[in-house]
């Protein structure tokens, strides 16, 4: 057996160990299984928001981009250098007070109670659904080819492999196990990028020696407007693109569930500060990877396969095994999540709200666990039969997800008018219209990016949509707590049960009580 297969091999077996320790915390109550007990410090808190969040789109999609287009794919990289930054300060400590005051354990559970309706849980799971559904195929996808470029498997064969370890470790281990494998991962995923882009600019001559080397292929892939000056002069694209990935992380459920597990709101500063470091590490340097590949694979076939590529005909052999554990690192830290919330999704805030409200513990976590492995499960077969491009299905699902569910979160913590009426004309509208405008390919006739295009229709929808609505009686008083820096009172918080009911129960007294 080769030595990268067997350093890969041992990554494998690492994170199941991970899941396996972390089974019988899991299975103790629902909150654990679904937020590990609003346990994370700043450190696990940054890091798995963080590597869940770039997926395997920064290792093939950006990349990609990066060798097809030259210098206009950094226009991504500089939302997403301050997209943590962004995310922390805007919902982080609302969100985290706010969601413990409702009793909600995830994000659509959380819009329903704070904007007091069924239907934003209706319409906020269905969109959910569909579009993490999406974005997850394309991290299988991803999952493949890395594997087959890494064993020298069958596509299908490899994505088994791969998937089977995603499915099994979040099976059984939930939240934790994600949280901390992702943990691990980003810290791969910043070792291995940063390690091989370091070594290939010395072979080089540095990003001044990368540049001129460009411009004897084409000069265009060094202006920000794309090769050929494809973009010149779209504002409305440039601007989208850097908005999609500083402001868009606000809207993706799998995201923003990171702000109600943290363990209390003094987790954000430190969070912050350690997100930061990642990204400007990181963020950069997939798209420096794929700038090298236009001088190092001028005939490279497939340019989602930069990567792969770079590593097995440039790099030694524990070098590219190194990169390649990066590869699946970032796409089993997007994987995992999302398979984690859609699980949460169909058992919580379908199965337990309208099929069986007095669902035990037990039972829930069983639920919940059968509805992460029939997710993986789809989404195997999925990727298997029909594998779509991974950065055009990366920025579709997420630029729904956002246009969906930012302005809403926002809102949620922001706005005392904002209220249901408002939200499902904002979800409704920004979801509906970034459809339209990628199917359409209304892009090259506007000139503006589908998630501007969805972000403007969604604030939009808000605005149009508040008049006719009523907002909840006792809102005031909680957004005043969670500006004030109110937390649950402890002689509440010991006693309550992190089961719905009970919990729920018991806030509402409390608020009532005020």
């Amino acid at each position: 057996m080769k030595v990268d297969a067997i350093v890969f091999l041992v990554y494998l077996l690492g994170l199941l160990v991970v899941g396996i320790y972390f089974s019988r915390k899991a299975s103790k109550s629902v909150d654990n299984y679904l937020l590990g007990g609003r346990s994370l410090g700043p450190a696990v808190t940054a890091l798995t928001m963080q590597s869940s969040a770039m997926s395997g789109y920064m290792f093939m999609g950006g990349p990609a981009l990066a060798f097809q287009q030259g210098w206009y794919a950094l226009w991504y990289a500089f939302g997403d250098a301050g997209g943590a930054i962004v995310n922390l300060s805007v919902l982080g400590k609302r969100m985290r007070r706010m969601s413990e005051i409702l009793g909600a354990l995830s994000p659509i559970e959380y819009l329903e109670k704070r904007f007091d309706s069924p239907a934003i849980r209706i319409v906020g799971s269905v969109i959910s659904i569909i579009f993490l559904f999406g974005y997850v195929f394309a991290q299988f996808i991803a999952s493949g080819k890395a594997l087959e470029q890494l064993t020298g498997l069958p596509y299908s064969m490899a994505l088994l492999i791969g998937v089977g370890v995603i499915i099994s470790y979040t099976v059984t281990g939930g939240y934790l196990a994600v949280v901390w494998t992702d943990f691990i991962q980003g810290i791969i995923m910043v070792v291995g990028v940063v390690g091989i882009a370091i070594f290939g600019f010395i072979n080089l001559g540095g990003l001044s020696g990368l540049n001129e080397q460009i411009a004897q292929v084409d000069p265009s892939y060094l202006s920000p407007w794309g090769k050929d000056l494809a973009y010149v002069g779209q504002w409305g694209v440039v601007l989208g693109a850097v908005l999609i990935y500083s402001i868009g992380y606000m809207g993706l459920p799998h995201v923003v569930v990171r702000h109600m597990s943290m363990k209390s709101t003094k987790t954000v500063k430190g969070a912050i500060l350690y997100a930061a470091t990642w990204n400007q590490l990181f963020v950069f340097t997939p798209y420096l990877l794929g700038f090298m590949a236009i001088v190092l694979l001028p005939n490279l076939g497939d340019p989602e396969m930069v990567i792969p590529t770079l590593a097995y005909e440039f790099f030694p052999g524990i070098l590219a095994a190194i990169l390649l554990s990066a590869v699946m690192a970032a796409i089993m830290s997007t994987s995992d999540s999302i398979l984690m919330q859609a699980g949460t999704i169909l058992s919580r805030d379908i199965y337990l709200r309208f099929i069986d409200k007095n669902a035990s513990q037990n039972k829930m976590v069983s639920i919940s666990r059968l509805s992460i492995l029939a997710a993986g499960v789809v989404g195997v077969i999925v990727a298997i039969y029909q594998p779509p491009s991974v950065f055009g299905l990366v920025i579709f699902s997420f630029g729904v997800l956002g246009n969906s569910f930012m302005v809403p979160y926002v809102a949620s913590v922001y706005s005392k008018k904002a209220n249901k009426i408002g939200v499902l004309c904002a979800m409704i509208a920004g979801g509906v219209t970034n459809i339209i405008w990628t199917s359409m390919e209304l892009q090259d006739i506007t000139f503006l990016h589908p998630f501007l295009a969805g972000l403007i229709m969604s604030i939009l929808g808000m605005l149009v949509g508040n008049p006719f609505g009523k907002k909840p009686l006792w809102i005031d008083d909680v957004l005043n707590d969670v500006k004030n820096g109110y937390n649950v009172p402890y002689s509440l918080d010991k006693n309550v049960s992190r089961d719905l009911n009970p919990e729920a129960s018991n806030i509402s007294k409390y608020i009532d009580s005020k």
